[in-house]
């Protein structure tokens, strides 16, 4: 099993599950501006969509965070990261996963885009502060983690982007249990060695 990743992106995501799981993969890190892969590889030529993740398994590309990290996770029968299929608590993870991907994901790319001008960031950023009221409310009951006492799939997911405010001018102050989150997965082993892996710690 191989990961392409790209440091501190959403496959982070990915490269933390894979590393909970603790089974053997390889992971290779790859050039965002020039699409090559570390080992001079052309990357389009892995996933013509030229985004990471991306994971080789056995010959099979499977591209996209939300279905590597539920394909990941359900290969190892690893039922505390991705609870069984057809269960509340796996539609639990679903919904948190899905909002992560398809609306705090999304609000922070304005921030990240060159093409931005300031009335643009400012308009992201209020957007990613609603999308940080919603996980607050989440957290709000005194649960550890996304969808209750146990670490799964979608907190690796809202960790990392939830992480991105601090490369944006986000202070999480307003949001002191989300703030507490990210601080308690990046204190996971999984998530240490993570970051090491891929240059960040």
């Amino acid at each position: 099993m191989k990961l392409y990743y790209s440091p501190g992106a959403c496959s982070m995501a990915s490269h933390i599950v894979l590393t909970e799981i603790g089974q053997p993969f390889e992971a290779e890190r790859i050039d965002n501006a020039g699409k090559k892969t570390a080992s001079g590889g052309d990357f389009l030529a892995v996933n013509p969509k030229g985004k990471v993740p991306v994971l080789d398994h056995q010959g099979d590309i499977l591209t996209e965070g939300p279905a590597i990290l539920q394909f990941v996770a359900d290969a190892a029968g690893a039922e505390t990261l991705a609870p069984k299929a057809g269960t509340m608590a796996r539609a639990r993870v679903n919904e948190a996963l899905t909002y992560v991907s398809s609306e705090l994901h999304p609000a922070f790319s304005p921030l990240f885009n060159p093409a931005s001008d300031d009335a643009a960031k400012a308009t992201a950023k209020e957007n990613v502060h609603k999308k940080f009221d919603w996980l607050e409310a989440k957290l709000s009951d005194g649960r550890a983690y996304l969808t209750g006492a146990n670490f799964t799939i979608a907190d690796a997911y809202a960790f990392v982007v939830t992480n991105w405010a601090n490369f944006t001018g986000i202070p999480l102050d307003s949001w002191p249990r989300l703030k507490e989150f990210v601080t308690r997965v990046a204190g996971r082993p999984a998530t240490q060695a993570t970051l090491k892996a891929e240059g960040l710690a």
